[in-house]
């Protein structure tokens, strides 16, 4: 576009005038402007200006001295806003649009809450909540700094004081943190503003805050949840597949929590129950208590974030996504704040994966993307970036309803699809265009004999082979890129036990301990199967059907409901876990059997502990059971959560 001119000004400008200071509302939208041609000289002549719309334009910040000091609606959705800050210059401001901006995050809608205290919309939503949470935020950061100023100073000399005052700022940005983790980057920039002032005032006064008190609107405490529209299970399932898994009164196994290993040598983990949350009703309704949730995936911690700061050594995720009836969760586990929703209606989301994406701005800058996939009912992919809050994506990827997908961990934008119509598809999404759009392509099309229900790409070797538990049993595919067939069947069928029958029972739940031992469930009633790949895999030959190398048997409940996943924590722990129809979680330590030089072939070894299920209330009644479809980790195993079909997003904490 160029630089601005007060001939365009006035042409874009109401009401028409031929003097800039009488224009009150200005249309900027659509011109593919840079921040370079937003010319301060020129826009500070617009004395009277009160609305302004810089939307679809190419803008990544704002010059700090337009000067508009009388803007109360401001417009900059679809652009490439990165810094907020200078907001601050339009103290008038009342409503502010910022959709569509992809390396925007939550701290940046705190930032705005704290720099502009007349705010009442930010993208068409009362701001009131946002600042709320600002403010007990900063109260908490404010007392925090000041007692950290007090320790720091008493700890100096005299004739150390001033040097001290310097360093103080660099120790407090170090040292005080309060939240989550997702807000740190918002604790650290008001905890560096605390301390400069502290600094400046010599100790003897903190502003909490500049921001005005709101009257603050009754909310409900969580957003909510939302009845399937469908349940997960398409009307050609044999009728003896139920597809709607209802609470049954089947007996548990007489196995109570245990303060050591089932092996006598490891500790039972100490895990607390830390929240309950309804973030999934259909209609935001706190009635839902129906809604069944299918499945979560905590996001992993990049080598470099979507800002591109470079994470902390051993950082971990407490940051968990969360896919039932219509609707997408982002939970913080430690706070239990549902930081992001994403809604389509009519969709039933079955499958949610993560993926980290380096995308490049127009000017030339690396930007790293969180990239979520949810899929389900439609046969449709949808690509979120969820800290933008929006949906950057939609992929046809299937003419029937997704029920499971995962991401290649060597190929960020590698992702399998599988299908209620018996395929699996390998796509490359692709890094997003100029205007954040995916343009995926098809790579592999892998034929099945049943429905797919879990993947799992072989960890010592993810770019050659690919685990699916299906319907009909456990396959392995070559998915090597290099081959020449775009279309492919299965290399290998793995069975269980001797005999035809075991060749055809479902297999619902895979995942790999660590880069050899998988464990998996559904060949067996009451038992979760571990087995080693690479014994398996050599002991092959040229057969078509092979029988695993068994490690060990684990005992689980011996319901004969289907559809409970199971999933590992390889990092340290080797751990199994799994949820049950009474509602507990059923958890292993394997690390004894993952070490051992020869299988364990004796009775099903005890879980570790099991946890009962907490009877948490809702409606003013009591949940005494519920079905817990699937329960996930994070790499350390500080965060437990469970999704279950009644509704209900259970985290636990390890102490």
């Amino acid at each position: 576009m160029g630089p601005l001119s007060a001939r365009l000004l006035m042409q874009r400008g109401r009401p028409k005038s031929d003097r800039l200071g009488k224009i009150r509302s200005l249309n900027l939208s659509g011109l593919k402007l840079l921040s370079e041609d937003l010319d301060p000289k020129l826009l500070c002549r617009l004395t009277q200006l009160q609305e302004l719309d810089l939307s679809n334009n190419q803008l990544e910040t704002l010059p700090a001295d337009l000067g508009l000091s009388h803007l109360r609606i401001l417009r900059c959705a679809n652009n490439q806003l990165g810094d907020i800050t200078t907001l601050c210059q339009f103290p008038q401001l009342e409503e502010l649009s910022l959709e569509g901006n992809p390396f925007l995050t939550v701290n940046d809608n705190l930032k705005i809450s704290f720099l502009l205290p007349n705010l009442r919309k930010v993208n068409g939503k009362d701001a009131s909540s946002t600042s709320s949470q600002v403010e007990s935020l900063n109260r908490e950061l404010t007392s925090r700094v000041t007692a950290h100023w007090e320790k720091f100073v008493a700890s100096q000399s005299p004739e150390g004081a001033k040097k001290a005052q310097t360093d103080f700022v660099r120790s407090a940005v170090r040292d005080v943190r309060y939240g989550p983790e997702s807000l740190s980057e918002f604790t650290q920039w008001r905890v560096q503003m605390i301390s400069e002032e502290l600094v400046a005032s010599g100790g003897t006064q903190v502003h909490e805050t500049d921001i005005q008190e709101r009257s603050l609107k009754a909310t409900a405490a969580q957003e909510s949840r939302a009845r399937p529209v469908a349940l997960k299970r398409p009307d050609d399932v044999p009728l003896n597949l139920s597809p709607n898994k209802r609470v049954c009164a089947s007996p548990l196994a007489q196995v109570e929590d245990n303060p050591v290993g089932s092996d006598g040598s490891q500790p039972a983990l100490q895990l607390e129950p830390l929240y309950f949350l309804q973030c999934h009703s259909k209609n935001n309704s706190p009635q839902d208590l129906d809604t069944q949730l299918w499945a979560c995936a905590f996001e992993p911690t990049w080598e470099e974030g979507h800002t591109g700061a470079t994470s902390q050594t051993g950082a971990t995720s407490q940051t968990v996504a969360t896919c039932g009836g219509e609707s997408v969760c982002v939970i913080d586990c430690q706070t239990g704040i549902v930081l992001h929703k994403y809604k389509a209606p009519g969709e039933e989301f079955f499958s949610v994966a993560w993926t980290a994406l380096t995308v490049v701005t127009q000017a030339g800058h690396k930007k790293r993307w969180s990239v979520l996939a949810a899929a389900g009912l439609r046969g449709q992919v949808r690509l979120l970036h969820v800290r933008a809050g929006f949906c950057c994506g939609v992929i046809r990827a299937h003419k029937r309803a997704i029920a499971t997908l995962c991401f290649s961990p060597n190929h960020e934008t590698h992702l399998f699809t599988a299908s209620y119509d018996k395929r699996i598809i390998l796509w490359d999404i692709g890094a997003p265009n100029d205007d954040y759009e995916f343009q995926a392509s098809q790579l592999l099309t892998l034929d099945t004999t049943s429905t797919p229900l879990r993947l799992c790409p072989v960890a010592s070797c993810p770019d050659d082979y690919l685990l699916a538990g299906c319907e009909g049993g456990c396959c392995c595919w070559d998915v090597r890129l290099d081959q020449p067939q775009k279309r492919r069947v299965f290399e290998v069928e793995f069975v269980f036990s001797e005999g035809s029958e075991a060749s055809s029972r479902r297999v619902d739940g895979l995942a790999f301990v660590n880069k050899d031992v998988v464990a998996s469930k559904g060949s067996g009633l009451g038992t979760i199967c571990l087995w080693s790949w690479s014994q398996t895999w050599a002991g092959r030959g040229r057969q078509v059907t092979v029988a695993v190398v068994v490690l060990a048997w684990l005992q689980w409940s011996p319901t004969t409901l289907a559809y409970l996943s199971l999933s590992t924590c390889p990092a340290d722990e080797e751990t199994v876990l799994c949820g049950d129809e009474e509602g507990n979680v059923w958890i292993y330590d394997v690390r004894h059997v993952v070490t051992q030089q020869t299988p364990l072939l004796a009775a099903p070894q005890a879980p570790t502990q099991i946890l009962k299920w907490p009877q948490p209330r809702a409606l003013s009644q009591t949940v005494t059971k519920t079905m817990v479809n699937t329960v996930v980790a994070n790499p350390t195993l500080t965060y437990l959560t469970a999704l279950t079909d009644s509704n209900i997003v259970a985290i636990w904490k390890r102490r």
